[in-house]
């Protein structure tokens, strides 16, 4: 009688391996600076496009809202696509759409068109967020995870740095009325970047062999990682019974991924997408204050990701939102504080949201099994925009009715019960494997 065995393992070695695993997640935060490039670069077009197309306050809102509608939208429907037909062609797909969008909006003649393109251009920054926390996560190990998952955040506001520092120089340095058309197509440069990195990307074997095609997930374990697809973990067998996103199993865990992520968007883009303008009425002025508000984010991310496999998430996740309702408490009741206190509330804000915002690529992709991995995320960064595009329309609305001081204890409101929920219902997933935290 004879036995068969598997052929013995001659892939990559640790080195390899772990260059690879840092190429998957670069290429993947590349798709994230694209995605706050888009996001970003409207700042400085917007009230430039305002004027050449004749668009009132209605409109304006709209179309600075759509992007955000567009991700709500997008995380729903391609997070779940993402699922069923692979991470990797989506992971193409949809920069093929922000090099399309980005070229479109040289064309445009309306409100309407720019609104609709920018719409089809957040569906595929929804579709990114997905794709990539949900590929990063299943290449990643335990003991890296959750700083290559992190850092998709840094590159997100790297992205969001360039894209405001971009549309400014445009905006003061060039003339005439198409300039906003130049400065949003800017966000085909790197786009096309991005793509050219990302082709060559194999498929996920955890989503291989949860689709049961165990022997090219095999395949790619050998090629890619230097070893056999059973050392990845027990949640890569495909199973027809595997409960959905809002089954009894997961439910809490979307509810809390959705709420926590919201909870940290809505205060952010209700201050940021009209930065100049909340600045202005705090006494600061000049187009440099939105700049020096996204490099504190900036700074303040990359120390969020220094310390998740240090700290843990849970503590990174509860301390920042308090810090954060801490200083809108202040800007909300003394709006008319001293500029240095006003200085120091927004820099600790800044900050201290940054820290936590490392956390929406990670406790998504994370505590949802490979079936429902990008569908959770999906639907985690569709929830944090609902309050985003309501903050980024009613904003300047709520800045004339209110005032400032309203609208910034609002965000210490939000800021607050996201800190109850967080301490509620965060998990610890620090150093476990990804088969134990999106197990039921």
């Amino acid at each position: 009688m004879t036995t068969t065995t598997a052929p013995p393992v001659t892939g990559p070695d640790a080195r390899t391996v772990r260059r690879f695993q840092t190429r998957i997640a670069v290429c993947a935060g590349g798709g994230e600076v694209c995605d706050g490039w888009v996001l970003g670069v409207v700042g400085a077009a917007l009230p430039l496009a305002r004027d050449d197309l004749a668009l009132g306050t209605t409109a304006t809102g709209l179309i600075g809202a759509s992007s955000l509608i567009g991700i709500f939208l997008g995380g729903l429907a391609f997070g779940r696509l993402t699922d069923r037909v692979g991470r990797q062609r989506m992971y193409l797909i949809d920069l093929l759409v922000f090099v399309a969008g980005s070229l479109l909006q040289l064309t445009v003649g309306s409100g309407t068109e720019l609104f609709l393109v920018r719409l089809v251009m957040g569906m595929a920054v929804g579709a990114d967020y997905a794709i990539a926390g949900a590929l990063v996560a299943e290449f990643a190990p335990p003991a890296r995870r959750g700083r290559l998952l992190g850092s998709l955040i840094a590159y997100w506001y790297v992205g969001y740095v360039l894209a405001t520092l971009t549309g400014l120089a445009m905006a003061a340095g060039l003339e005439g009325p198409h300039v906003w058309r130049l400065i949003l197509a800017t966000s085909a440069v790197p786009s096309v970047v991005v793509l050219l990195a990302r082709l060559g990307t194999p498929e996920s074997p955890r989503w291989l062999a949860a689709r049961g095609r165990h022997r090219e997930a095999d395949a790619v374990c050998r090629r890619w990682l230097g070893h056999t697809l059973a050392e990845l973990g027990d949640d890569v067998q495909a199973s027809s019974d595997r409960p959905g996103l809002f089954s009894a199993a997961y439910r809490g865990r979307a509810l809390f991924t959705g709420t926590f992520w919201l909870c940290q968007v809505t205060p952010f883009f209700a201050i940021s997408t009209f930065a100049p303008q909340v600045l202005s009425s705090l006494g600061t002025t000049g187009g440099a204050t939105e700049v020096v508000l996204n490099t504190f984010l900036l700074v303040g991310c990359l120390c969020g990701v220094l310390l998740l496999d240090r700290v843990g998430r849970r503590p990174l996740l509860v301390v920042p939102f308090f810090v954060a309702t801490a200083a809108l408490l202040v800007l909300g009741v003394a709006p008319g504080a001293p500029v240095a206190l006003t200085a120091v509330c927004f820099a600790a804000f800044a900050l201290s949201h940054a820290a936590g915002s490392t956390l929406q690529a990670v406790y998504p992709s994370e505590v949802f099994p490979t079936e429902i991995r990008a569908t959770g995320i999906g639907f985690a960064a569709a929830c944090s925009r609902i309050g985003g595009a309501v903050g980024t329309f009613l904003v300047p609305t709520a800045l004339t009715s209110w005032g400032v001081g309203a609208v910034m204890l609002c965000g210490a409101a939000v800021s607050l019960f996201g800190a109850a929920v967080s301490l509620r219902a965060a998990p610890e997933t620090r150093g476990l494997a990804l088969a134990r935290t999106g197990a039921p």
